[in-house]
């Protein structure tokens, strides 16, 4: 059996007998023991009790987290003429339409939102193999799909999230960097929280939010007691 490093010898015995903490004492307890080289990012990961392979119990939202992600993001907005110059007033880093499917295509991607006029849609459409898997196809229903391009493209550069349900009903999430303060990361993560439980689908039965979990990019994960993380 292979030995286990200083540093995961270290995780672990700092994270032993910790289960089901508070929000505030996860918190402190990952950024005490983020000692990587980078800032790590503070990850939250939720298990729920729906299957999202049934339509009516799908869990799709957005967030703006109200201290932001720390993470620059780079986007991408399918516009033409007037909403392309919009787009690149607010700040978008890719702006096309015919030319940006043809990148695309070609496998260079290099932004982590994508947004487009609805009249774009035809033209993206022929994107959902490569834009699919990589959980970055606009949708009317996250709000990258709008006339409004100058508001989106703001809202995605100043900390909005996407989240979505996997397979196993688990959703994944950066709130924040582990320099954060732990105050803002608290808010982060409850008004993440929040949002997941406003998502509830109609045909979610029985316990919605099973079991919250904390961790850093490098760093063990600790379960958080789900009551501390509800605001509502």
């Amino acid at each position: 059996m292979a030995k286990l490093g200083k540093r995961t010898r270290a995780l672990r015995e700092a994270f032993a007998g910790k289960a089901n903490v508070t929000v505030e004492e996860a918190i402190a307890l990952i950024k005490d023991n983020a000692s990587a080289k980078f800032d790590e990012t503070v990850e939250v990961a939720m298990n729920l009790g729906v299957d999202p392979r049934h339509a009516d119990q799908m869990v799709r939202g957005v967030v703006g987290l109200p201290n932001g992600t720390g993470k620059t993001v780079r986007v991408a907005v399918f516009a033409r003429g007037a909403k392309a110059d919009e787009a690149q007033a607010a700040g978008a880093d890719i702006v096309g339409a015919e030319d940006l499917m043809e990148i695309v295509q070609s496998g260079k991607i290099e932004f982590d939102r994508c947004i487009a006029t609805p009249d774009m849609m035809p033209v993206v459409g022929r994107l959902g193999k490569v834009l699919g898997p990589r959980n970055l196809m606009p949708n009317p229903k996250v709000g990258t799909v709008t006339m409004d391009v100058a508001q989106a493209v703001k809202d995605a550069k100043g900390g909005q999230v996407q989240f979505k349900a996997e397979k196993a009903g688990v959703i994944h999430a950066g709130i924040g960097k582990a320099s954060f303060d732990a105050e803002k990361l608290a808010e982060n993560l409850r008004a993440f929280v929040s949002a997941v439980q406003k998502a509830r689908p109609a045909g979610a039965k029985g316990t919605y939010v099973k079991k919250i979990s904390l961790s850093s990019t490098m760093g063990a994960g600790v379960s958080v007691d789900v009551n501390s993380a509800v605001t509502e």
